[in-house]
């Protein structure tokens, strides 16, 4: 097919009215494992800071395990950029070995680590495999699964961060079991046994095939129908299809050339530029809020409340169950009352919570038990917007763009928010002053609130309707054309 042919496809009409079936189970156990695999490394870090900035292990003050995980951040930031942009010139699909791989290597390195420079090194490129996987997965799920239960999925896909954060908690309380595993091994077995659970995501992902729509606005219609009679006949094995009494709408498209980066810019700033600052503000302000957290809440809970290294995987576990019902009880209501509603409704509540509960951190009045629920609710709330923010910046631009624009978002919106809040909140911890660390709440507070608004003027109301109506393909040929 040559560049200017045009051809009619019904491949997104074809998508969208499919019944959910075990295919889209698979879609979303093969592709959702990122989050888990994301939420393990992170909670090994946060669980295993105190053990691994031990004497006897690789001896790293509290800023240096800050630093440690803004180097992951910053891997993530440039990984999610360079493969962002593979992704939607050579597809969906061909990614996915390509950054479980990178993550599996350097995620093994880790556990091999002898000082705080190749610690920090290796999880820079353990970052970099993760970030990687950012704009192909949120792609590739948005553009399988059907309109009326895009933003349910892509939530609760989302929120499987923290089933891997419970899984990092649970491990940590093994390994830095002496009984079981030798002090100086432990937190080494945690990330060699961490990097191997990507072999089984490499077979898995064998069974995915790559994205209709991508292969549509690239010149392969024939390719992108034979793929979709397939899902359809896969499908069919166990659901049947809807009655078909009224014809597929079709979309008229023009086959073009690789999209420049000079036509993404155009996309973002000129084309939608409401769209671009409402992406930037939501993602650079749960990154902040999350990463200045999550990464630090183990030094709060030994430094402050006397809570043994070994201990800290149980505190995880309740407020990693906040974090996964948040998404999976919210979720529906994002289809159905809407994304401007609910988005700002769930930013503002975690804003006004995580403001509270540093007041309450300040006075002295929380226990190391009190203080765990009290992120638990905050959270409940905050991973659900923030699973959002992946959403809105996936679903408001172009098939075209797509995995490069979540992969910008992301990383504009995490060196914003999300690369200076671990060492930040690792400076105020040092200081031992409840004060200071007070400050870092009512920063991370206030900027959730201020998302709450932006969302609420800016917001775009694409529940239920396809990607393609939301967003024009830059390939969608002109109307006169049709």
């Amino acid at each position: 097919m040559s560049l200017g042919e045009a051809f009619d496809t019904d491949v997104p009409a074809r998508l969208d009215r499919l019944p959910w079936s075990r295919f889209h189970w698979l879609v979303v156990a093969a592709l959702g494992i990122t989050w888990i695999l994301d939420g393990l490394e992170v909670t090994l870090v946060g669980s295993l800071s105190p053990a691994i900035a031990s004497p006897q292990a690789l001896n790293l003050s509290a800023e240096q395990v800050g630093l440690t995980g803004s180097a992951y951040i910053l891997g993530a930031v440039l990984g999610a950029l360079v493969f962002g942009r593979l992704t939607d010139t050579l597809g969906r699909r061909k990614l996915f070995t390509i950054t479980v791989g990178v993550y599996l290597l350097a995620t093994i390195a880790t556990g091999l680590s002898w000082n705080f420079a190749s610690f920090m090194l290796f999880r820079f490129i353990t970052g970099a495999g993760i970030g990687g996987e950012y704009g192909a997965v949120n792609s590739a799920i948005q553009e399988l699964i059907p309109a009326r239960r895009r933003g349910y999925t892509d939530l609760a896909v989302n929120g499987t961060f923290w089933v891997g954060a419970a899984l990092g908690a649970l491990g940590s309380l093994v390994v830095l079991d002496q009984a079981i595993v030798p002090q100086a091994w432990g937190w080494r077995l945690a990330f060699v046994v961490g990097g191997l659970l990507a072999l089984v995501i490499i077979y898995v992902r064998r069974f995915i095939p790559e994205s209709p729509r991508w292969l549509m606005t690239h010149g392969r219609p024939e390719e992108a129908a034979a793929i979709v009679q397939d899902i359809e006949r896969r499908v069919e094995r166990h659901t049947a299809l809807p009655p078909q009494i009224h014809p597929i709408p079709t979309l008229r498209f023009v086959r073009r050339g690789e999209t420049s980066w000079a036509e993404i810019a155009a996309t973002l700033i000129r084309t939608h530029p409401r769209r671009t600052v409402l992406g930037i503000v939501l993602m650079a302000t749960q990154a902040f809020c999350y990463n200045a957290i999550f990464f630090t809440y183990a030094l709060i809970l030994t430094k402050f409340y006397g809570i043994p290294a070994r201990n800290v995987g149980y505190f995880i576990l309740p407020f990693a169950l906040g974090n996964v019902l948040g998404p999976l009880l919210l979720g529906r209501l994002f289809d159905s009352l809407g994304r401007k509603t609910m988005i700002s409704a769930t930013y503002g509540l975690a804003g006004v919570l995580l403001c509270v509960t540093g007041w309450l951190f300040a006075k002295g009045a929380l226990t190391a038990e009190t203080q765990t629920l009290a992120w638990s609710v905050i959270f409940f709330f905050a991973s659900a917007a923030a699973s959002a923010a992946y959403l809105t910046v996936g679903e408001l631009f172009p098939l075209e763009t797509r995995a490069v624009t979540i992969s910008l978002f992301y990383a504009f919106g995490t060196l914003l928010g999300g690369v200076g809040g671990p060492w930040l909140f690792g400076r105020l911890i040092q200081t031992g002053e409840r004060g200071e660390i007070f400050k870092g709440y009512l920063l991370g507070g206030g900027l959730m609130l201020l998302a709450a608004v932006v969302q609420l003027v800016l917001g775009v109301s694409a529940e239920r309707k396809s990607l393609e109506a939301v967003a024009p393909p830059l390939s969608l040929a002109p109307l006169d054309s049709v």
